[in-house]
């Protein structure tokens, strides 16, 4: 049965996207020049400079102790297949440290002080204004060394990941990933969902008129600009188109990069979308022109076969118009290649152009997760890793669906 199929595709989707995040996940963290190893860098080279020592190279030690802070604040001090099951959600996260001095009460918040006592060998947490009542929340951590005196170290915990909603904190920006991701999402979807209909419209038309007209000189035309468009990268022809037609330029028609005017806010709600318009020329075209050569021959050639079949020669013979056999019957049986691979063309669509966005100066998806990936921005990184995985994977049974929607021949088993 049909919804058998889809659901057995469902839940396979679950070990699917496990074994990419694991794989993601892992790489990146075993990479050298992480966020820590950078940090400490940047720190050692302010110190050298203010204190005018370190070695020749120009830096200096960092104590111990603002290390191991370091590692906890980037998530560092815990083996590596905790730190993925925490990003996951399924183990607990520990959050709110505090160090107390044994014996020495200190705030933690909410009108609440805390102390650490040492009873039979083990340190105990106790409420330091009212000994006799439980301590809720908090749990007691290691003993440190810290700065030249002992301390030990409480926290609370919870369980807080992607799974839970949570996609953490970026580092460079200090805001929640999630945030971040809803203000540049729908940007690269403005450009990617409108490059995908023009793409599909123009595409489907010209293939089949390249079909209808085969080895006329208009088929040898257009397939000439198609295969030269389909040569050029995207983001290469938005560079040149904005060396042409760009703001400064010779012809100056174009605004340089972004996605809006300044003045934006400002304008009425008839100025903003010509505004949008406007500025989404330039960065469509760059978007479109590399898919044009697959889905216009794809168009084409499907059409051309679909044309010499028996069962077109027969509605001919039928007595049938050209128009009726080649728009209702040939048609329909030609666009199921295209129909195949539309949930992954919508996937490379809506995740943006890292190339693109940066040529044009967008504040798109595409720009963020690339900007996150040379910071080494992780929490932004494996928030990409697991959108891009999860349109991937639902991109494909999206495209089942429409395939079975358009082919009634098709039947899941």
């Amino acid at each position: 049965m049909l919804y058998q199929y889809f659901l057995r595709r469902f839940l396979l989707t679950i070990p699917t996207f496990l074994g990419a995040t694991i794989v993601v996940f892992f790489i990146v963290q075993l990479a050298p020049g992480g966020p820590l190893e950078q940090r400490i860098m940047q720190l050692q080279q302010a110190a050298a400079t203010e204190g005018g020592g370190g070695d020749v190279f120009g830096t200096t030690e960092i104590p111990p102790e603002a290390i191991e802070e370091l590692k906890r604040f980037y998530g560092f001090d815990k083996p590596i297949y905790l730190r993925y099951l925490i990003w996951l959600g399924v183990y607990p996260r520990e959050t709110d440290y505090q160090y107390l001095r044994p014996g020495k009460p200190k705030p933690v918040g909410e009108g609440v002080r805390l102390m650490v006592v040492k009873e039979n060998g083990q340190y105990k947490l106790v409420n330091a204004d009212d000994p006799s009542k439980p301590v809720e929340g908090w749990y007691i951590g290691k003993e440190r060394e810290r700065f030249g005196e002992t301390v030990v170290e409480i926290y609370r915990k919870e369980f807080s990941g992607i799974l839970t909603g949570n996609f953490g904190k970026s580092f460079v920006y200090q805001e929640p990933v999630l945030n971040l991701i809803k203000e540049r999402i729908r940007i690269s979807l403005q450009f990617g969902l409108i490059a995908l209909i023009l793409s599909y419209v123009i595409c489907t038309y010209l293939g089949i008129q390249k079909a209808l007209e085969h080895g006329t000189p208009f088929d040898l035309v257009t397939s000439i600009l198609v295969f030269i468009g389909y040569s050029i990268p995207g983001w290469a022809l938005g560079a040149v188109m904005l060396i042409l037609f760009g703001g400064g330029s010779f012809w100056d028609v174009f605004p340089l990069g972004g996605f809006q005017s300044p003045d934006y806010e400002s304008l009425s709600f008839f100025e903003k979308i010509w505004d949008r318009a406007y500025h989404a020329i330039l960065p469509t075209l760059s978007y479109t022109i590399s898919s044009f050569a697959t889905l216009t021959v794809l168009m084409k050639n499907s059409l051309l076969e679909n044309l010499s079949q028996d069962y077109i020669r027969t509605a001919f013979a039928k007595g049938l118009s050209e128009k009726r056999v080649i728009w209702l019957h040939a048609l329909r049986n030609s666009v199921i290649p295209i129909a195949a691979n539309i949930g992954f063309i919508i996937g490379v669509f809506v995740t943006g152009s890292y190339f693109i966005e940066l040529v044009f100066n967008i504040d798109g998806f595409g720009k963020l997760s690339f900007e996150a990936i040379l910071t080494r921005d992780y929490p932004i990184v494996f928030s990409f890793a697991v959108i891009a995985v999860l349109i991937k994977l639902f991109g494909a049974i999206f495209s089942d669906m429409v395939l079975a929607m358009v082919d009634p021949r098709i039947r899941f088993q």
